[in-house]
C-alpha cells in the first residue's frame, strides 16, 4: 500500500491582498514515487493565513476516500491549530483563549471536518529552505495567485 503525502503552502501579494495556495500530493512505494497530483487556487482579496488553510483543506477534500496521509506545512499557524489550538476553540464555543471570536473560524471548521475522514499527521517543515515538494506547493500557491494579481504598470 502506497504511502501519501500532502505538501501544501500558501502565498499572498500583500496581506490582505491577492493570494494563492497550493498542494502536491504524492502517492509513494518506499522511495519510489508511484502517482503525483497537483491542486492550486487563489481569491483576488485575501490573507496568507486563509490560503495556508485552503491548501491544507484542498488536499483532504481532494480524496475520494478515507486514507492514512501525512501532511507537511510550512505554516506553524496551520500545524499548530489544527494539532494543538483546535481543541481548546471547540470547548469555548469557537473563541480563543482571551475569549475573542477565532479567525478564519469558517476555514478551521471546514479543515475539522475534512481531517475527520482521514488518519492524519501534521508535520512542519521550514519554508524556502530548498524542501523540492515545498518548493513546488509554493510554485502552485504563486500559480494559483496570478489570475489575481493585478497587471504591472508600464513605465
Amino acid at each position: 500500500m502506497p504511502e501519501l503525502f500532502a505538501y501544501t503552502d500558501g502565498a499572498c501579494s500583500g496581506n490582505p491582498g491577492p493570494g494563492g495556495w497550493g498542494a502536491l500530493l504524492i502517492a509513494r512505494e518506499g522511495e519510489r514515487v508511484v502517482k503525483e497530483r497537483e491542486l492550486s487556487g487563489g481569491e483576488a482579496e485575501t490573507t496568507n493565513n486563509r490560503m495556508e488553510l485552503l491548501a491544507a483543506i484542498s488536499a483532504l477534500e481532494s480524496l475520494a476516500r478515507p486514507s492514512t496521509i501525512t501532511v507537511i506545512t510550512d505554516s506553524a499557524y496551520v500545524k499548530n491549530g489544527v494539532s494543538q489550538w483546535i481543541h481548546g476553540w471547540k470547548r469555548n464555543g469557537w473563541k480563543t483563549s482571551t475569549k475573542k471570536p477565532v479567525k478564519n473560524e469558517d476555514l478551521w471548521r471546514r479543515l475539522d471536518a475534512a481531517q475527520k475522514r482521514h488518519h492524519v499527521t501534521w508535520e512542519w517543515v521550514k519554508g524556502h529552505a530548498g524542501h523540492p515538494e515545498n518548493e513546488r506547493a509554493d510554485e502552485l500557491a504563486r500559480s494559483g495567485m496570478a489570475p489575481f494579481k493585478p497587471a504591472k504598470q508600464k513605465s
